[in-house]
């Protein structure tokens, strides 16, 4: 067994890659309150914790690593926004001590995470909740009407015109021009579009027939980038296009009103965090693993179903004392109320729920150290 190699040297990131915020979004960093930075200074933690993952957490990311460096000047968190494939690749080859993903660990990769935790593995907690929108750029058009059937064809490329018929008949009131859509996806091995395709492969499978995969179908030849950033900034420059990225990076992008039920749902935190109310954990999962599997076909009224919950990946057990007890000081500033309404401030996500931070809390006070 390999014992975990995560230590106070671990391989530490340029502090350069705190600095990056995701393209368009220029919300503020929130400084921490008393309450959290009370909690987590008594810790009296030092040392450097480095993380790899899902760039939709990195506005959420850079206010938490600025309000736990606040209430422990002798700790650091530096954190690579470079994707959660990529997050959770390196994570288990040893090269971060936490990876932030948009989808959980897979069967194989929970198994692989033993060589480098310990025979207890690694466990998911939901540390970030947001609604992925569909936005787009088309001159004079704010927002628009589609059905989850409607937005399958538009990215599978079957609709290739914004006045087209499909779209039209929803939206009664809006002038839409003879423009061609540029479809904007993914290239990198992504969480958000794991999540994307899940909802069009649950809410329209009639029409999306390919697998469940972080990868794009690669018969579908459109406009491709790289990250969150890479895909609102070629939107962002292209009228017509239409991409899907976490809400809180999209900027100034129009977005698409999803119809649930017989309503069409306005994309918002409040409707994302509505649809973790009907989420059922992952089945077989460990007791102190948080994976959740979400009902994206609901019908119910309000709800937002296109929703990405990012989970902060742990190894339940570290080399040392001084990395588990950081781990674990980060761990628990993230999913208490303060740590998630610095997050909400800065990045505009929907907190998790007060029965999810605390049976996440017990999961990260149970990290242990190596034997």
């Amino acid at each position: 067994m390999k014992l975990n190699r995560f230590g106070s040297a671990a391989a530490v990131l340029s502090v350069a890659a705190l600095a990056l915020t995701a393209c368009g979004s220029d919300n503020p960093t929130a400084a921490a309150g008393s309450e959290g930075a009370e909690t987590s200074a008594a810790s009296g933690v030092t040392g450097t914790l480095t993380g790899i993952g899902a760039s939709s957490q990195n506005s959420a990311m850079e206010a938490w690593a600025t309000g736990f460096k606040a209430a422990n000047p002798d700790a650091n968190v530096q954190y690579s926004p470079d994707g959660s494939g990529a997050g959770r690749e390196a994570f288990l080859a040893g090269g971060a001590q936490f990876a932030g993903s948009d989808a959980y660990l897979k069967e194989d990769e929970a198994a692989k995470a033993k060589e480098v935790c310990g025979p207890e593995g690694a466990f998911n907690i939901p540390a970030y909740v947001s609604p992925i929108a569909i936005a787009f750029n088309l001159e004079g058009v704010e927002e628009i009407n589609m059905d989850a059937a409607t937005i399958a064809k538009v990215f599978k490329k079957e609709i290739t015109k914004w006045n087209d018929e499909a779209i039209a008949k929803q939206n009664p009131d809006v002038e839409l021009p003879d423009t061609a859509i540029t479809v904007v996806h993914r290239n990198d091995e992504s969480g958000t579009t794991e999540n994307f395709v899940e909802y069009l492969k649950a809410a329209a499978a009639d029409v999306w027939t390919y697998d469940v995969s972080g990868d794009w179908p690669s018969d579908i030849q459109s406009e491709n980038a790289k990250g969150t950033s890479g895909v609102v900034s070629t939107t962002t420059s292209t009228n017509g296009a239409i991409t899907y990225a976490d809400f809180s990076a999209v900027g100034n992008l129009s977005t698409v009103n999803v119809k649930v039920g017989d309503e069409y749902t306005k994309i918002s935190a409040e409707a994302a965090a509505k649809a973790l109310e009907t989420a059922t954990p992952v089945e077989g999962a460990a007791e102190n693993d948080l994976a959740l599997d979400l009902e994206r076909d609901t019908t119910e009224a309000g709800t937002y179903p296109i929703v990405l919950v990012s989970y902060h990946i742990f190894c339940s057990s570290y080399k040392d004392q001084a990395t588990a007890d950081l781990v674990k000081a980060f761990g628990n500033y993230v999913i208490s109320e303060d740590g998630q309404k610095t997050a909400q401030a800065s990045a505009g996500n929907a907190p998790i729920s007060a029965s999810i931070a605390e049976k996440a809390k017990k999961s990260i006070d149970g990290i242990t150290v190596a034997e």
